[in-house]
């Protein structure tokens, strides 16, 4: 075995092991120092004991002997460590341990790996512990409403982005343990988690080879088939938590999914909105490709003008050169028609959402990438192969892993 590799794993053996034996007896010094006294009344515990109280901590397992008495007010055995340290009745690991496995759940493509990650970092635990602590502190942080951050006295001017999308997770469908002889099971349901990427303007920055890159956002993802209503009011609460009511000028920046529109107006009407650069391009070429064949030639070179007109001013020309379109011509067939129809009207749909050449100089974005990147970010942990989720562990789960994006974990302990 490679000498300097032994040593270090003995040096840390050992340090773990300094570790654990002073958290045990400063945890077993504290719980001598506690009153028992009934929570309710003020009032000492009666039938007071001494009982053994093992728990699992990032160290190791320590072992202490703490204080248990009955509160005949509450009707029940009260352990003031247990209380005094935020565990629950039964709880056999640490905060710290479950703060650390149950990030590790939301980070890694499975719990298996978890576990195994954990291991490497020093903690025997097993996916069935992370599994269990990991939906525990998911479904309680489904009720918890959080406060908004302090605000500084002298903050300095800044606008904010919002960004809108969405993304398809695979659950197990009706028919999910369906026998082979049943005709056309529905094992398998997919349903779209809605997501949205807050962040303050003053927050772009790039990377020396030019590489955009975010230093501080926030991010919203909802459990499927949350309603639009409910998604916006999420949004609309995270983007309050870091200033929507603050900002000098809101941007909102979506594809052309039209419930993405309905929410925008109904939540954020104020707010600057574009249509994600890239959607609108896609749409452009399928006119191209209607018009002039797919893949050819003139599809790219008609398509790519107008692409420059989009970008650089000129989407009056692009809405103007649509409109025209949609004139009958010789030859054309009709379904090529009621593309053209259907793109036109599109666009006007979106005319007031192409300002491009305004949005880059007030160097705003002019395109969603942020929130895609959220989505396959996301899709890492949540749509890996084999996975078919069960709605609750997906939930909790979800919400758990944008608690932990969020920096917001501190309120799932305390």
């Amino acid at each position: 075995m490679n000498a300097l590799l032994e040593l270090e794993q003995t040096v840390l053996a050992e340090g773990r092991e300094w570790t654990r034996r002073r958290l045990e007896e400063r945890l077993q010094q504290a719980s001598a120092g506690l009153a028992a006294v009934c929570p309710a009344t003020g009032r000492p515990l009666q039938d007071t004991r001494w009982r053994d109280l093992q728990l699992q901590t990032v160290s190791g397992v320590i072992r202490l002997r703490v204080r248990h008495g009955y509160s005949a007010a509450l009707g029940e055995w009260i352990c003031p460590a247990r209380r005094a340290w935020g565990l629950a009745a039964y709880q056999r690991v640490s905060p710290e341990l479950e703060a650390r496995v149950c990030y590790t759940a939301t980070a890694v493509g499975s719990y298996e790996g978890a576990a195994a990650m954990a291991q490497r970092w020093g903690s025997s635990v097993s996916d069935d512990l992370i599994h269990h602590h990991a939906q525990q502190r998911g479904a309680a942080a489904l009720g918890l409403t959080l406060p908004s951050p302090t605000v500084a006295a002298h903050e300095p001017e800044f606008s904010l982005v919002l960004m809108l999308d969405g993304w398809m997770a695979r659950e197990r469908g009706a028919d999910w343990g369906a026998s082979p002889r049943q005709k056309d099971p529905q094992r398998i349901a997919w349903h779209e988690i809605k997501s949205a990427v807050i962040y303050r303007l003053e927050q772009r920055a790039a990377t020396a080879s030019g590489r955009g890159l975010l230093l501080e956002k926030f991010v919203v993802a909802c459990p499927p088939e949350t309603a639009p209503v409910d998604f916006g009011a999420a949004v609309e609460a995270q983007a309050r938590r870091r200033g929507l009511g603050r900002a000098r000028h809101v941007y909102l920046v979506m594809d052309g999914a039209v419930w993405l529109w309905d929410l925008a107006e109904d939540r954020f009407a104020t707010a600057i909105k574009t249509l994600d650069f890239h959607h609108a391009s896609e749409h452009l070429w399928a006119v191209g490709h209607a018009l002039h064949g797919e893949g050819s030639a003139e599809a790219a070179a008609w398509v790519e003008k107008l692409l420059h007109q989009l970008r650089h001013g000129g989407e009056g020309r692009v809405i103007r050169r649509l409109q025209d379109l949609r004139a009958p011509a010789p030859g054309r067939s009709a379904e090529t028609q009621a593309l053209l129809e259907r793109e036109a009207r599109y666009f006007a749909t979106h005319r007031e959402h192409l300002h491009y050449e305004a949005m880059e100089r007030a160097g705003a974005p002019i395109g969603s990438g942020a929130v895609e990147s959220l989505g396959a970010q996301l899709q890492r942990r949540f749509r890996c192969s084999g996975q078919f989720w069960m709605r609750p562990g997906l939930s909790h789960l979800l919400t758990l892993a944008v608690f932990f994006k969020n920096k917001d974990e501190s309120f799932l302990w305390n």
